[in-house]
C-alpha cells in the first residue's frame, strides 16, 4: 500500500462542504470583537489534523486562524475548543510559545459550532519528524529546543497561572486507561486481542510515582511551529487534549518516533534509522535532556509508559475511523490511516507491555 500524501499545517484547501459556514456573518462578528480587524474576509481550510476543523482567515492586512468544534454527534468532553482557548490564554500571559488567542465564541449561530480565533504565525511544521529536507547539523538543535519547550511547559506553576481547576490532580494514568478503554470499546470495528489484553493489563501495572503538572496531551512536531530559519519553537498548537496530568505521558508521546511502528502515514519511525548520521539524538539522550531540564531522576520502567502511549494512540486512531464513517473526520484520508495504524499500534503496545512484565 503506498504512503498517503503528506499533510502539513500550512497547506490549505477550499472549505469542505460539511465544514462550510456563512463567511459574511463571521466577518461581521470579528469586526466587532478583534482590535484592528478589517475585512473583507476570505476563508480556506487547513488539510492537516484529525479532530477540530481549522481554517485560515485572510484579510487585506492580517491573517488569523479559526478552530471550531466539528459538526455532528460528538463524544462527551471531546473537541473542547473552549479549553484550548483558556489554556492558551494563560500560557500566552506567561510568554510561553503559543499563538495569541483573540476571541472565543459559544454562539452556534455564527459558524454552526463553538469556535475561537487566534493569531497566525509563520514558520515550519514538520509532519515527518525525520525532517527529510534538513541537514544533520540543523536537526539536532530543533530536537533540543523541542524537548526544552516541553520541559518548560511541565515547569509551569499551573495553579498560579489560574489553572487550578483545569483538571483532576493525581491518579492520571488510571483515569486515562479507563477513558481510552471505554472510547475504544465504543468505537471498535473489529476485535483486536492485543487491545483486550492491554485493557486488562495496564490498570494492574500502574507505576507508584504519582505526579501532576500541566500537560499538552499531543506534544509532537506536527503540533509545533518552528521559526522559519532558526532552530526555535515559536508556537505549540492544538491544546485540545491538554489537562493536569502526569508529565511522563507527554514525554513518551513526544518521543514516540523512536518506538512507534512503521506505518504508511507519512511520518517516519526511528526504529531502524541511523540517528547519528541524521543528527538526531537517541531516545536515551532525548529523555535524559528532559530529566535534566525538569530536575527529575532517570525514569524507571519506561516500557510501561510506551505501552500506555501506543495503546492510547490506537484508541484515538479507532475513534478517527469511527468519525470518518460518520462523515465528521477532518483529514480526507482519516479512515484509511486509522485502518492501517490501529492494529500495528496495538501490537507494538503489547510488545512493550511484555517488556514491562506482562504475560
Amino acid at each position: 500500500m503506498p504512503a498517503p500524501e503528506k499533510k502539513y499545517l500550512g497547506q490549505t484547501i477550499s472549505v469542505k462542504e460539511q465544514h462550510a459556514f456563512d463567511v459574511a456573518r463571521l466577518d461581521a462578528y470579528l469586526a466587532e470583537r478583534i482590535d484592528g480587524y478589517q475585512g473583507p474576509l476570505t476563508v480556506k481550510q487547513f488539510e492537516g489534523g484529525q479532530s477540530n476543523p481549522t481554517y485560515l482567515l485572510t484579510t487585506p492586512e492580517r491573517k488569523y486562524v479559526l478552530r471550531r468544534k466539528p459538526p455532528g454527534i460528538l463524544l462527551k468532553s471531546a473537541h473542547a475548543v473552549d479549553r484550548e482557548f483558556r489554556v492558551m490564554s494563560a500560557l500566552h500571559a506567561l510568554d510561553y510559545p503559543v499563538p495569541k488567542p483573540h476571541v472565543l465564541c459559544d454562539d452556534d449561530d455564527v459558524v454552526g459550532t463553538m469556535f475561537f480565533v487566534m493569531e497566525h504565525l509563520e514558520g515550519r511544521v514538520f509532519w515527518d519528524p525525520i525532517m527529510p529536507d534538513l541537514s544533520p547539523a540543523d536537526r539536532g538543535p530543533i530536537f533540543n529546543d523541542a524537548i526544552d519547550t516541553l520541559a518548560r511547559l511541565h515547569n509551569v506553576d499551573w495553579k498560579a497561572a489560574g489553572l487550578a481547576d483545569y483538571g483532576r490532580e493525581g491518579n492520571y494514568f488510571a483515569r486515562q486507561i479507563s477513558r481510552w478503554s471505554k472510547q475504544y470499546e465504543q468505537t471498535a470495528t473489529e476485535t483486536l486481542k492485543e487491545m483486550d489484553r492491554l485493557i486488562e493489563w495496564l490498570p494492574k501495572a500502574l507505576p507508584d510515582n504519582d505526579e501532576s503538572c500541566l500537560i499538552h496531551g499531543d506534544f509532537g512536531f506536527h503540533n509545533m511551529i518552528v521559526h522559519p530559519e532558526a532552530p526555535r519553537v515559536v508556537a505549540v498548537l492544538d491544546w485540545e487534549l491538554s489537562t493536569i496530568g502526569h508529565p511522563i505521558s507527554d514525554l513518551v508521546y513526544c518521543a514516540i518516533p523512536w518506538y512507534r511502528p512503521d506505518v504508511p502515514d507519512g511520518r517516519s519511525s526511528f526504529r531502524d534509522a541511523d540517528l547519528a548520521s541524521l543528527g538526531i539524538p537517541t531516545m536515551e539522550d532525548f529523555v535524559a535532556r528532559y530529566c535534566e531540564q525538569t530536575g527529575r531522576p532517570p525514569i524507571d520502567n519506561i516500557d510501561f509508559y510506551c505501552a500506555f502511549n501506543l495503546f492510547r494512540s490506537a484508541a484515538i486512531g479507532q475513534g478517527i475511523a469511527s468519525r470518518a464513517r460518520q462523515g465528521t473526520a477532518v483529514a480526507s484520508d482519516a479512515e484509511e490511516l486509522a485502518a492501517v495504524a490501529v492494529r500495528p499500534y496495538a501490537e507494538t503496545a503489547w510488545k512493550h507491555a511484555q517488556m514491562a512484565g506482562a504475560v
